[in-house]
């Protein structure tokens, strides 16, 4: 599903985020990213998603080389990519059906669709009772669910998580791992960036 070979990714003035990075992560696997703060755990994640342009080497998604496809092309790519980020990224204006609505919103799917699919991914992940809710009355936990929601919504085949429990309780981080692990079960593959170390080492996954 991913793989890296000798990829580099440097910002102007000069910073080396990564450096020569080589690895491959299966189909249907899930692993962890692990490292310490600034040793470019986010800047991977954004380089898989095509948020971020590798400096150098080669980047394979799903089989095909994107490294240096078109800018026209990457929305297409990401359809294939849920992206879960560790502050949720909701919009403040927007109900939580909405916010989970906005992925297929942008793809152009039908107002029948779009509520089924959101329906189900908030039943998913206890939230069907918020659809309603604006996300300044959610808690922290809740927040980041209906990120999970938004993420997964359009049935990803790669889901990407960055620091999804930084801000979470050990009960609420344990939990949200083991959604991960349930969408992994149903074929999705799944990166996670985590320092979490304790916590990971509790799940039994690939650690890179």
């Amino acid at each position: 599903m991913i793989q890296f070979t000798n990829v580099s990714k440097r910002y102007p003035g000069g910073h080396d985020a990564l450096s020569n990075i080589s690895f491959d992560m299966e189909k249907g696997a899930m692993a962890f990213l692990t490292g310490h703060s600034g040793a470019g755990k986010s800047t991977l994640l954004k380089l898989v998603a095509l948020i971020e342009r590798a400096t150098r080497g080669q980047l394979f998604l799903d089989g095909e080389n994107v490294t240096r496809i078109s800018t026209r092309r990457i929305p297409y790519i990401r359809r294939k990519i849920g992206f879960i980020f560790q502050d949720h990224h909701l919009l403040f204006d927007r109900t939580v059906f909405d916010n989970v609505a906005l992925p297929l919103v942008i793809a152009g799917y039908s107002h029948k669709e779009i509520g089924k699919r959101v329906r189900a991914a908030l039943d998913k992940l206890g939230l069907l009772n918020k659809e309603r809710a604006y996300p300044v009355t959610l808690s922290g936990g809740e927040a980041q669910r209906v990120g999970i929601a938004r993420a997964v919504v359009n049935k990803p085949m790669l889901l990407l998580a960055d620091e999804p429990t930084g801000n979470l309780d050990p009960d609420l981080s344990r939990d949200i791992m083991t959604l991960f692990g349930l969408f992994n079960d149903v074929g999705v593959s799944v990166l996670i960036a985590s320092h979490d170390i304790a916590l990971i080492e509790q799940m039994d996954y690939p650690v890179l």
